[in-house]
């Protein structure tokens, strides 16, 4: 029997995936800044931390899957990403993998386990 911490951390893994392709969607609707993205996954249930949500910003925008730029709001600096040619084929790829895993995990596609 596995170690309740060992589910744990592969959940964690599962969740994080989860919050990257949920990141470059948001980006790929319009430019996104780190407030509004943790406001936004709030409400799909993912809590994240400042400590969790930009170190995610920061290496998707040094993979090239983001662009970072600054703005000026309010008299505030605020970083906005927004997604680039490799982040959008990334997307692509990644909804395709998705929407076949999806129909497999939930029974609806050809390949289902027999038990």
């Amino acid at each position: 029997m596995k170690k309740p911490e060992t589910s744990r951390r592969l959940v964690r893994q599962f969740f994080l995936g989860f919050v990257r392709l949920h990141i470059l969607y948001h980006a790929s609707e319009e430019p996104v800044c780190g407030v509004e993205l943790s406001s936004e996954l709030a409400s799909h249930g993912y809590r994240l931390s400042p400590g969790t949500l930009y170190p995610i910003l920061h290496a998707l925008a040094a993979s090239g899957y983001l662009r970072r730029a600054v703005r000026v709001e309010q008299g505030r600096q605020r970083k906005v990403y927004t997604l680039t040619r490799r982040g959008e084929e990334a997307l692509t790829q990644a909804r395709e993998h998705l929407r076949e895993l999806v129909e497999e995990v939930m029974g609806e596609g050809k390949g289902r386990a027999r038990g």
